[in-house]
Order: C-alpha cells, then sequence, then structure tokens
C-alpha cells in the first residue's frame, strides 16, 4: 500500500512543506510507495510559472517535477482548494490529478502524514 504525504502550506515563509517533500523522495528512493496531496495553501506549490528569486529561495517547480524520477508515485491537489485560491487547470503544473480529498480517497492508502 501507498503511504500519502499531504502538504498544506504554502511554499515559501515555512519548511513544512519541503520536509514533507523530502520525506516522500526518502520514502521512494527506498522503494516505499508514496504519494503527495496538495491542500490549502499547499495547492500554490502547484502554481506554475513561479520566481521566488526575490524571496531568495529556489522554485519548487523543480523540485516537484523530479518526483516521478525520485519515485513519487502521484502528484495529488484539493481541487477545490485550487479553486479557492485562483488555480486553473492552466496555472498548475503538469502531472498533477485534481481530487476531492474525501474519506473514501484516503482510505485507499496505508498510512496518511501531514507534513508539519
Amino acid at each position: 500500500m501507498t503511504e500519502l504525504i499531504v502538504i498544506d502550506h504554502a511554499p515559501y515563509g515555512s519548511w513544512s512543506g519541503r520536509e514533507g517533500l523530502d520525506m516522500a523522495f526518502s520514502l521512494a528512493a527506498f522503494d516505499q510507495s508514496c504519494a503527495l496531496l496538495f491542500s490549502g495553501a499547499g495547492v500554490n506549490w502547484l502554481r506554475a510559472g513561479q520566481q521566488p528569486n526575490g524571496l531568495g529561495q529556489k522554485s519548487v517547480a523543480q523540485n516537484l517535477g523530479a518526483a516521478a524520477i525520485f519515485g513519487v508515485e502521484a502528484l495529488y491537489a484539493d481541487a477545490r482548494a485550487c479553486q479557492r485560491y485562483g488555480l486553473a487547470n492552466d496555472a498548475i503544473i503538469g502531472g498533477v490529478t485534481l481530487i476531492a480529498p474525501d474519506q473514501t480517497f484516503m482510505m485507499g492508502f496505508e498510512k496518511v502524514t501531514f507534513a508539519g
């Protein structure tokens, strides 16, 4: 079964989301099945064309682009949160599946971990 890691923090200003991403990469590197779900402010990780240079940080898009290479099985986004944060389908990076993270969805995972 797969472990789901939920990132619900904005991509910049806190290390919580990055720690969740590192956790997913570490699990995948050791052949542990994992997927990422972005919800709440965390959907902003998925915004295409980010320019965080003014914040003195690198874009998270490069990290997410490596998820499949590291072995992360899937990237999910809470469709309602995307709508709330103004993320239309064409404003989201590729490879993300929009879902409604209800109880049935969550029960499909052996373990659910919230980053931060």
